[in-house]
């Protein structure tokens, strides 16, 4: 029987780890309290950001600093970047404090072990016991953990996108990419015997560039992953190959200006630009695959929404890109003869629409109520 997780997208916000024989009870019918603002933080392999929150109150100031990770290129063993990192979170709460965490990692949702991140720590598979770690640490704080994608959808699925559909899937895109899916009528993300779902990010994947096939290196030790094209490291390395591939083009257009490149790339975009619309077309088809592939095997997905730092800075573009791959080649049958089943199903969410400090927030509000 496989762990699953349960959350109360309508009602009350609910968070239960429903576990074989075991069940944390959820109560309906009331908001949960905590009589302080929750301190509530992101960790993922760019960013450390961190606020309070508060239900009536909503999200103070973010703080924001780079995390020490593989992906920033911090030097140091694995150990000492986890040790470095935990440092950091119980630095940002104060005594006696709730603290809500979302974090980018693959981790075990029945308990709360986290497996592997690319991002944080390349390679490296070695379990580490991050709760374990953090009330060490703390001792005084209740901490509450989860996994930044499961954060970011509790956050989704409040507010109207969640409404009127029966399942719900979120998938993330920035320096790592993974997804969740939530049975809306059920409050429930199913994860396997491991306690895991969605790590579509290290899934096999191609793409091609320049009128030629691509072969490019994943984080995590592998190549020609769906993070190896899709993620933002991955954008960048394809970047390189489109300009290695296409000199003229690449130096004639706005992307060899001296702009940052994610800021050149949405100009060019809005544009019109050839060589930024070849590369955001090489770095969605691998997107575009999973979410074919997705709806499918499951037509009761009603919403497939994008977020993280490259869908959402790329916004239309970036949706524009998928429904491209999906006219190309898109459900067999289906596409044809109900083509806007498909277009109406994809959303890039706005910034803050899926928002994992507050899912964070949310979820430690509720695991913590007395």
């Amino acid at each position: 029987m496989a762990a699953q997780i349960q959350l109360d997208p309508h009602g009350p916000p609910a968070l239960q780890w429903r576990l074989p024989r075991l069940a944390w009870p959820v109560t309906y019918g009331r908001e949960p309290v905590v009589s302080q603002p929750i301190v509530v933080l992101d960790v993922g392999g760019t960013h450390f950001r961190w606020a309070t929150w508060s239900r009536d109150g909503g999200l103070g100031q973010i703080r924001q600093v780079p995390t020490p990770s593989v992906a920033n290129g911090t030097a140091g063993p694995v150990e000492e970047l986890r040790a470095r990192l935990v440092a950091m979170m119980a630095e940002a709460v104060p005594h006696g404090g709730v603290a809500g965490v979302s974090f980018g990692a693959a981790l075990d949702h029945r308990s709360g072990t986290v497996y592997a991140s690319a991002p944080l720590w390349g390679a490296c598979t070695r379990p580490f016991d991050l709760m374990g770690a953090l009330s060490a640490a703390r001792p005084d704080v209740r901490w509450h953990v989860v996994n930044d994608v499961t954060a970011a959808l509790r956050h989704l699925a409040a507010g109207p996108v969640g409404r009127d559909r029966r399942k719900l899937l979120l998938v993330t895109v920035s320096t790592g990419v993974a997804c969740r899916v939530l049975d809306l009528r059920s409050g429930l993300i199913p994860v396997d015997g491991c306690g895991l779902q969605g790590e579509i990010g290290h899934l096999p994947a191609a793409t091609s560039v320049a009128g030629g096939p691509v072969e490019l290196c994943c984080d995590c030790g592998g190549s020609n992953h769906v993070a190896s094209f899709s993620s933002g490291p991955g954008l960048r390395r394809l970047a390189g190959v489109l300009r290695d591939r296409d000199p003229r083009g690449w130096d004639a257009g706005p992307l060899a200006g001296p702009a940052p490149f994610g800021q050149a790339l949405v100009s060019a975009l809005d544009a019109g630009d050839p060589v930024a619309g070849e590369l955001t077309r090489a770095a969605t088809s691998p997107m575009a695959d999973v979410t074919r592939t997705a709806l499918c095997l499951d037509p009761e997905l009603d919403m497939v929404a994008f977020t993280g730092g490259v869908a959402t800075a790329l916004g239309g573009h970036y949706r524009a890109a998928l429904l491209g791959h999906l006219g190309d080649q898109g459900l067999y049958l289906t596409s044809g003869l109900a083509p806007a089943w498909v277009a109406e199903r994809l959303l890039v969410c706005a910034r803050g629409e899926a928002d994992c400090l507050v899912g964070a927030g949310m979820a430690a509000e509720q695991a913590w109520v007395s």
